[in-house]
């Protein structure tokens, strides 16, 4: 994997990930910047839920348990300088019992990379599980 960060102005900054996919960091108003995308650290909470969304989605289809929407929340604490800990909500519509969404969520977080990163840091995410039935 092979990233970049180029400076584009005040606090802005274009990251790509060499496969042609980029998104512009910046700082909010209040911290001069432009307000003109995410700040890194928002990044990694942002990148976070997308890997919970990804890798739930893979441990669910290897179990056949099917759903027609499917929310990941993460409402990160951060502290002095980075996220100290955080609350996470995986909000699901489907006709599988709360048991297996809460099983599939459990093995997803033993597999997510960007969890295992926070994990690694000492960063404590609590996770809940809302499942909406729907009817089969």
């Amino acid at each position: 994997m092979r990233v970049r960060a180029v400076w584009i102005s005040g606090f802005r900054s274009v990251l790509d990930n060499n496969r042609g996919h980029s998104v512009i960091i910046d700082l909010p108003k209040q911290d001069k910047g432009d307000d003109t995308g995410p700040t890194a650290l928002e990044l990694m909470a942002m990148s976070y839920v997308g890997c919970v969304a990804t890798i739930f989605k893979i441990v669910a289809d290897k179990r056949g348990l099917t759903f027609e929407d499917l929310e990941i929340n993460l409402e990160a604490v951060k502290g002095e300088k980075t996220i100290e800990r955080g609350a996470g909500k995986l909000i699901i519509k489907t006709t599988a019992k709360k048991e297996e969404v809460e099983n599939a969520l459990r093995l997803t977080l033993q597999v997510c990379p960007v969890g295992i990163i926070f994990d690694n840091a000492g960063i404590k995410i609590d996770w809940q599980v809302e499942c909406v039935n729907i009817k089969s």
